[in-house]
């Protein structure tokens, strides 16, 4: 059962997220001939939770972060650099269906979506620019997005099959994954998202730099929780919850997947070789899709990756322990426990 988002945090929610998207199109728009602008502002119209900004702006404010005009062109930049990522990661991924509707290269082709991603990437320094630490944003805007790539490689590295006329993928693909290999995947590709955004709201706030640290600790440990359960809802979810996919990494044959990897270590040698010789076709059915969730099923590794989950959002609250006490402390520690119970 999904956790129950507080009234204080929805009332907060209603009130910022229309804010941040009237603020990502303005910037998203800043310079674009009309004609495009539809286009490029397809995937923020798409929706999304929001998570990002939102911590961030709950950050800024657990601080003492009073106006709203210093907080919202940053906080509409990281979820416009958030977007971003998503657009390269479905147009590598093949990925054609993304919160319920066609994925931005889907719908309006690869080439005019590569091209577009590079007016979401220019816009993330737009809104840094706009910011009133312009400099310090932008750093962390830049060292996230060069994190990611990096996380973004080691997914692709974590296929076990696809891509043979990419040479250095095929030559370098991950045969085995640990649990260690995973959580370096995952901070690099997803968790510095919300760290960075924590610790932009803290700049943004004259925080010190423990208060910085301790804020992007409990971003990165609930990014990662947040990753956790997105791998569980992958293979376990609802589509019409999820809004993506069932079983997405396991046609795309990733070993990057927590549940996958809890499940090879109870699965019998002979069914993990069956898996493996599954990810090794040139097309998986939904019919073997069915038959691995089913061999998933008998092991504990659902409960496992979610035990983990709550783990690091334990850690995450810890974070939090020495900040300030006031309602926006409360309110990040609720994003905190949907992170790790949504079904969405």
């Amino acid at each position: 059962m999904e956790v129950v988002v507080e009234k204080g945090i929805q009332e907060e929610m209603q009130k910022y997220i229309p804010l941040v998207e009237k603020e990502m199109e303005r910037i998203l728009n800043l310079g674009v001939s009309l004609g495009i602008r539809k286009i490029l502002n397809y995937q923020i119209a798409s929706g999304g939770k929001r998570l990002r900004p939102l911590v961030c702006i709950f950050s800024y404010r657990l601080l003492g972060g009073e106006k709203e005009e210093e907080i919202l062109s940053a906080a509409a930049g990281i979820e416009i650099l958030h977007n971003y990522t998503l657009i390269i990661d479905d147009i590598i991924d093949k990925s054609v269906i993304r919160r319920g509707k066609p994925t931005f290269w889907k719908k309006y082709g690869k080439s005019i979506a590569e091209c577009l991603a590079v007016d979401y990437g220019a816009s993330v320094f737009q809104a840094a620019l706009l910011s009133k630490k312009p400099k310090e944003v932008s750093q962390i805007f830049s060292q996230t997005m060069k994190t990611t790539v990096e996380g973004e490689i080691l997914d692709i590295l974590f296929e076990q099959r696809g891509r043979e006329d990419e040479i250095f993928v095929v030559e370098n693909r991950y045969k085995e994954i640990s649990l260690e290999h995973y959580m370096r995947m995952i901070r690099k590709k997803s968790a510095c998202l919300v760290r960075a955004s924590c610790e932009i709201g803290a700049v943004l706030a004259n925080s010190s730099e423990k208060e910085k640290k301790l804020l992007g600790d409990y971003g990165e440990n609930v990014g990662i929780a947040f990753q956790i359960r997105d791998d569980i809802l992958d293979i376990f979810g609802k589509e019409t919850q999820f809004g993506k996919e069932i079983g997405r990494d396991i046609k795309d044959r990733k070993l990057g997947n927590i549940v996958l990897n809890f499940a090879f270590r109870e699965l019998s040698l002979k069914e993990v070789k069956k898996i493996k010789s599954i990810f090794q076709k040139e097309m998986i059915s939904t019919d073997e899709v069915e038959e691995i969730i089913s061999l998933i099923e008998k092991t504990s590794a659902k409960e496992k990756s979610q035990k983990l989950g709550e783990k690091y959002i334990e850690k995450a609250k810890k974070s939090l322990k020495d900040l300030p006490d006031n309602k926006w402390k409360r309110y990040l520690l609720g994003i905190a426990d949907f992170a790790a119970k949504r079904n969405r």
